[in-house]
């Protein structure tokens, strides 16, 4: 599986993905908002774009679809329940759903509500463990939930779906917010010695090689993932005086995203 990340400059921090077949050049697009640039990078490539895929509805993720169908020709997937919000849908996915691409990508499709109710992730099955995951987390954060979500619907991916996954997976989001989601993590957790090690890391990087997390990663600077850290949960009871003594994960999951929303 060949995964090309793109950066698209603009002010929403938007990434762009081209999912491609090492033997058939086959690609799929996830999101082309900058249709120019996805079209560009596979046609320096050689690839060609067969399918596009949008992980949820906004604008932000779908503006791109027209343009990049009209000039391939290509499929457009999206979750089923996202055809009223999202036009011309081709083929409407559920979870379990394979989406192949060429000879020797296969990916999973997630039902992943949260961010929006009508939201998919893919997770690579055929090669390197590897999750798109659109709006629902990213490196270090999670998804909001106030463009037609629920922070609830959002909690449960997280524990149902997301930390089931291994540790070698890697993280590919819809957004660059890795900067400040550490900010948050650290005004959250200010102990995390991980998490200021990787702000030193990719303080100011090149976006256009952003670093690429995996799980693991995730897990120990991620705080929508330590949800039993006593720090975070100290810090929680600063803004939330009744919190319980020990609050389970789902209410300290949403006290951050409360949290979140206004930081």
């Amino acid at each position: 599986m060949l995964v090309e990340q793109i950066w698209t400059e603009n002010k929403f921090r938007n990434f762009n993905y081209l999912i491609a077949c090492p033997e058939t050049g086959e690609a799929m697009a996830i999101d082309p908002l900058a249709h120019d640039q996805c079209l560009a990078a596979a046609k320096d490539k050689g690839w060609e774009i067969t399918q596009v895929l949008n992980t949820h509805h906004h604008h932000d993720h779908i503006g791109g679809n027209d343009a990049v169908v009209r000039a391939t020709g290509a499929k457009l997937l999206a979750h089923a329940g996202a055809k009223d919000e999202i036009p011309n849908i081709d083929v409407g996915l559920a979870a379990g759903d394979v989406i192949k691409i060429g000879k020797t990508v296969e990916l999973e499709v997630l039902d992943t509500p949260g961010h929006t109710m009508s939201h998919v992730c893919l997770i690579s099955r055929s090669d390197q463990p590897s999750l798109f995951c659109g709006d629902t987390m990213f490196n270090a954060g999670a998804g909001h939930c106030k463009g037609g979500g629920h922070p609830e619907s959002l909690y449960a991916t997280f524990s149902g779906q997301l930390n089931k996954l291994g540790d070698d997976t890697l993280i590919y989001p819809g957004h660059d917010y890795i900067e400040n989601n550490l900010k948050f993590t650290l005004d959250r957790e200010p102990d995390n010695e991980r998490a200021k090690q990787l702000m030193s890391e990719v303080g100011g990087q090149d976006t256009h090689q952003a670093k690429v997390t995996t799980l693991k990663l995730e897990r120990e600077i991620n705080t929508f993932f330590r949800l039993q850290s006593p720090s975070v949960i100290a810090r929680l009871r600063e803004s939330f005086p009744d919190l319980p003594d020990a609050p389970d994960e789902k209410t300290v999951f949403l006290k951050l995203r409360e949290l979140r929303n206004d930081w």
